[in-house]
């Protein structure tokens, strides 16, 4: 469908059960491309079917109409599906903790019901313009180069990881306790800084301790600092760091691992602000924010009573979910283009670059270990490498496509598979692209430029 200039017009899927509201809806944006969907299924078809760039999201959806649940199964299978896509959800009175909620696992934005139809017309055309925008940027990104660098040192060129630190970028300046949950080696540090960074907090200290690794006997006192003679040892008074961090961020990593005593003590600074060291009896006041992450499961902790549930709410006002590295599109490669580069300046300048082997088995591997084990996967291959280019054998890697993938559409499956050919044909020719090519049964230009459009091309 399209306008009268013969200009596409934009698509904006309404997932809303009502059939009078979806009349109001539709009648209401004529400049659009409206889709509608009553429920779940039909919603994710009209995705995989149309791919709409904005979605209006009512999260009483049947089988649960007075309830979130399938709501939220929504969001989340079209934020799968489609990550860049806009979702705006709908709160009714009352319903703020589920709007926040919302935007913490993803939602663009959200509107309250009853509907104002001016004012929700507002956020989908923002939503629209944004969306504009980040297609903008990403082709010139494509055209000009980018250092894929966000929130200072994240390096990323994925939809998923971008997602994260808009959210980061969107909550840095509120006061909020943000807790960031992921598997380790995710970068969990590295954004922490970075909202530290992107806050009006950035020319104060940003302080980071690592809770699993310091004695459970000791940790208190790293925390809330000692007096002079307050223990054996103690020979002079010492700030904790939660008194270092006054006025800036405090990053408690594997917060989960804090014995429950202490977490009494630290629910009641977060609670009153005011710390009192050990050995002293004077309360000192202090002004800091906390930023935690853990990729333990809290919720099994405070089932287990093992995590005190009222220190989790106060420690996650605002969560955010780390994506794992196999789950960021692209990444991988990006990423080790950047290491191999840091460790050829440090250990080994003769290696110059990633072969387009290597490149494929990187991309075909799963990172159990994420960004942590890719660095360390990298740093040995620079010492390993015999020759300019880093080979698949010094990765010590071994290919496997057999995990299932969950595609939005067609053209999505064919791009994939035409990737997985592409992978398993350079391997199997241990990298000679005219081989691949004839393996492939394909000419060697248009296998370069397949490489290119893939982001499998051999870095130079």
């Amino acid at each position: 469908m399209a306008d009268k200039g013969n200009k596409p017009m934009e698509k904006l899927l309404i997932v809303e059960d009502d059939p009078g509201l979806q009349k109001q809806l539709k009648w209401a944006y004529e400049d659009f491309e409206v889709i509608i969907a009553g429920d779940r299924e039909t919603a994710i078809n009209m995705l995989r079917a149309e791919e709409p760039d904005v979605v209006t999201l009512d999260l009483g959806l049947p089988p649960d109409p007075d309830g979130t649940t399938e709501g939220f199964a929504t969001m989340d299978a079209i934020l799968s599906l489609k990550p860049d896509t806009k979702i705006i959800v709908a709160s009714g009175h009352g319903e703020k903790d589920s709007a926040l909620r919302a935007i913490a696992s993803g939602a663009w934005d959200f509107y309250q019901k009853p509907v104002d139809i001016d004012e929700l017309g507002l956020i989908v055309r923002r939503a629209f313009h944004v969306r504009k925008l980040e297609l903008e940027n990403s082709a010139l990104s494509e055209k000009h180069g980018s250092n894929h660098q966000v929130l200072g040192q994240i390096i990323t060129g994925a939809p998923e990881m971008l997602k994260v630190a808009q959210m980061i970028e969107r909550v840095a300046n509120t006061n909020a306790s943000v807790m960031l949950l992921g598997a380790s080696g995710t970068g969990k540090e590295l954004l922490a800084r970075g909202l530290h960074d992107s806050s009006d907090r950035r020319d104060k200290a940003f302080v980071a301790i690592n809770c699993a690794a310091i004695p459970e006997n000791l940790l208190e006192s790293e925390l809330f600092g000692h007096e002079k003679g307050a223990f054996t040892g103690a020979i002079k008074t010492t700030e904790g760091k939660i008194e270092q961090a006054n006025g800036g961020t405090l990053f408690l990593d594997e917060v989960g691992d804090i014995p429950l005593p202490l977490q009494v003590k630290l629910l009641r600074f977060i609670q009153e602000r005011v710390i009192e060291r050990i050995g002293g009896r004077k309360a000192i006041a202090v002004d800091t924010r906390i930023v935690c992450a853990t990729h333990q499961n809290l919720d099994e902790m405070i089932a287990e009573n093992s995590f005190r549930e009222d220190l989790y709410y106060r420690l996650a006002e605002i969560v955010i979910k780390i994506p794992a590295l196999s789950e960021r599109s692209g990444d991988a490669s990006l990423l080790a283009r950047h290491f191999q580069k840091k460790f050829a300046e440090e250990i080994n300048p003769a290696v110059k670059g990633i072969a387009p082997d290597a490149l494929a088995a990187l991309e075909a591997w799963k990172w159990p270990g994420n960004v942590r084990e890719l660095e360390n996967r990298i740093k040995r291959a620079v010492i390993m490498a015999e020759g300019k280019m880093i080979a698949a054998k010094d990765l010590d890697l071994e290919i496997s496509d057999d995990e299932p993938i969950d595609l939005l559409n067609l053209k999505a499956a064919r791009e994939s598979a035409d990737r997985a050919a592409i992978i398993r044909a350079i391997s199997q020719t241990d990298g000679n692209i005219s081989n691949a090519a004839k393996l492939l049964g394909i000419s060697r230009p248009t296998l370069y430029d397949l490489l290119k459009q893939y982001n499998l091309q051999q870095a130079s």
